[in-house]
Parts: structure tokens; sequence; C-alpha cells
């Protein structure tokens, strides 16, 4: 952790919401007048896409699948995490996304990365959205360096209709093809992602009030005012919960360390939650 340059990070696995968090982050920075270093996990990936789809034609998977540490940069992501909160500044690439208009724009191709650079200079924090934002194993400790964790965690079954859902609508994927991946990740899911969620300072868990017995027949994300939000805290004697009960319409504490609110109402409760968080990492800065 660093107080000149600190590291927020929002962890989570594919179709958990982690991008829709990252442009919550975006405008709250732009209205504290922050300039941001902003870095995707998808940045990490050992293999582009045409690599993994020849590595998997032959069974292979490319050391399985991008939820597994093996088949990412980890040891270049810690170095980021560190090298950024000593210096404020380290290398980073970007993942090209069909969706990417400017990078497309710009000459490279979807699926693939662009190459190795340095980070944007005189940022005033680094923000980090994607899969291993709170990775602790036997070699490496990326946690250790964040500043402010943050969890995204749908219960599984939604996590897995929202992936569902945006694969096959807006990536081109058949249904069949992204239910496949969804158990071939499975293994990993459990013992590289999961793990991340007794790291973080608060995860954000979405749980839907319909029926999902059978997310692979869904045919319908279930919308935000048909869920629920709970919001646990690691150290709740940060939190004014008195506060929060009072604006927050509709909200009960489920434990002392938990806060439920209607699924409508996650901009808002991360806005009082987190602000105050990123305005107090701010604050401790050192000013030349």
């Amino acid at each position: 952790m660093s107080k000149r340059h600190p590291i927020i990070a929002v962890t989570g696995s594919s179709g958990a919401g982690t991008t829709t968090t990252g442009q919550i982050f975006s405008r709250m920075f732009a209205s504290e007048g922050l300039n941001a270093a902003m870095v995707s996990g998808d940045s990490f990936h050992r293999y582009n896409r045409e690599q993994m789809a020849r590595l998997a034609a032959k069974g292979q998977f490319g050391e399985r699948n991008h939820f597994a540490l093996a088949a990412n940069h980890i040891d270049k992501l810690e170095a980021l995490f560190y090298d950024y909160g000593h210096t404020g500044n380290g290398r980073y690439r970007q993942y090209v996304h069909d969706e990417d208009r400017k990078l497309v724009e710009a000459g490279h191709k979807p699926g693939t990365f662009t190459p190795w650079g340095s980070l944007p200079a005189d940022t005033d924090l680094l923000f980090y959205e994607g899969l291993h934002g709170g990775v602790v194993s036997e070699t490496c400790n990326i946690a250790q360096y964040v500043d402010l964790l943050i969890g995204v965690v749908p219960i599984v079954n939604l996590e897995w209709i929202q992936k569902i859902h945006r694969d096959t609508h807006k990536r081109g994927y058949s249904q069949e093809a992204v239910v496949e991946t969804i158990i071939n990740r499975m293994d990993d899911y459990v013992h590289d992602i999961v793990p991340q969620f007794s790291h973080t300072h608060i995860n954000f868990q979405r749980i839907p009030l319909v029926d999902t017995s059978n997310p692979f027949v869904v045919r319908d994300v279930p919308t935000e005012d048909e869920s629920m939000l709970v919001i646990r805290f690691r150290d709740q004697s940060e939190v004014d919960f008195p506060y929060l009960l009072q604006v927050i319409a509709g909200s009960s504490l489920s434990r002392h360390d938990t806060l439920v609110i209607p699924g409508t109402k996650m901009p808002l409760a991360m806005d009082l939650i987190v602000r105050p968080m990123v305005q107090r990492l701010m604050a401790r800065k050192p000013f030349a």
C-alpha cells in the first residue's frame, strides 16, 4: 500500500459486473477531479484470442483458461502494482475487444493486445478492474499492494446468466460455446477466483428475487428492480451504518457487517460508501 500512489482494485469473474462498476468509478473520479490510470485485467492474459482458440482445438486450453493464474502474466500484474505504489508508474498494455472502437480504428485487431508501454504520467491513483486484483497464492500476493479492494460477486447462477447474455448478444458466441467455457473454468473459478473475496475490503453481491434455478434456460437477465444487493464490509468500524440506513430507502442490516439494499440503489450505495474512502485515500497523499 502507498500513501503517495494509492491503488484501487475491483475484482470479479467474467460476467460479474466489474465493467459496470468500473464505469461508476470513472464517473466518480471525474467528479472528484482525479486523473486515474485505468487498467483492465484482460491486458494481462498470456494468450490472445487466436492462440487460445488453437490451443483449445488441441484440447490444451492454454493453461486451461483465463481464470487460471497460469494463463495470465500474474508476475507482470504484481510488478505493476508494486512499481506504481513505489513510483507512480509501471508497465501495462490493453486487450482489444470487438467493441473497442478507438483501438480498432487505430489499427489494432480485436482479440489481440497493444504493445507493452508505460502508464500515463502524473496520475493520482491506479484503478484496476479484472479477474485477479486480490490474488494471494504461494508465489504472489497482489492484494497486499491494494489500498481499496472491492469484490463484485453476484450469486453464481446470476453470474452465469449475465455472462451467457453478454457473450451471445454482444460478442457473437453461441450459447453452447459459452456454457462449455463456464464448465471448463469451474475448477479454476473455485481455486483462483473465489478465494480473493476473503481478502476484499468490501463485497457487492447481487441476488435475484426471481427464479434462476436453471441459468442455462433463462432468456433475460434479472433486472435491478428484481434484485437485492448484499454489501459486506471487512472493517465495519469505518462505516456509518445509521447514515446509510437513513439515506438509502429500503435498506436494512442482515448482520453487524452486512448491509442489504434494493438492487436499483447500487450506484447510490457505491457512491455513498466508496467516495468517502477515495477522498480519504487522496487526503493522506503528501503534496510537494
